[in-house]
């Protein structure tokens, strides 16, 4: 009878095993998800905002979730407000110039080899590693 269990219980245990070292955490990085949204608006540089137009779904706790090429979640949050920074280089020497929305939030991901940006329920936007000013994740939107 011993013998009998023991076959019929090893086959369990060695899967519950296995199946908790699947379900290991994997190693996070701590990057920031930089999103610049190209919504051409004119507005003092620095100030706070949101996307514009087809773009009002980019704004301050708008929902996101970074996701994986498989669309397995590995971040989420809410957005913080938007920054405007200007869509020039050279200083125009007027109080308010054309802008664009940027928003930044900090986020801890697993390595992946390419991540999306879901906002809102929105079509995921494709995200590049940039390391220019730290570990980020940036999108340009439109790209």
């Amino acid at each position: 009878m011993r013998r009998l269990l023991a076959v019929l219980w090893l086959p369990s245990l060695l899967t519950g095993a296995l199946t908790a070292c699947g379900d290991a955490e994997e190693a996070r990085s701590t990057m920031t998800v930089r999103v610049l949204v190209r919504d051409i608006n004119i507005r003092p540089e620095g100030v706070e905002c949101a996307g514009t137009g087809p773009y009002t779904h980019f704004h301050n706790r708008a929902p996101f979730q970074v996701v994986d090429a498989t669309g397995r979640t590995l971040a989420q949050g809410a957005l913080s407000s938007g920054r405007a920074v200007s869509t020039f280089e050279e200083d125009l020497e007027v109080a308010r110039v054309p802008t664009y929305c940027e928003f930044a939030v900090p986020v801890d991901v697993a390595a992946r080899d390419a991540y999306r940006l879901v906002v809102d329920g929105h079509p995921p936007i494709a995200l590049t590693l940039n390391s220019s000013e730290g570990p980020a994740l940036v999108a340009v939107v439109p790209s």
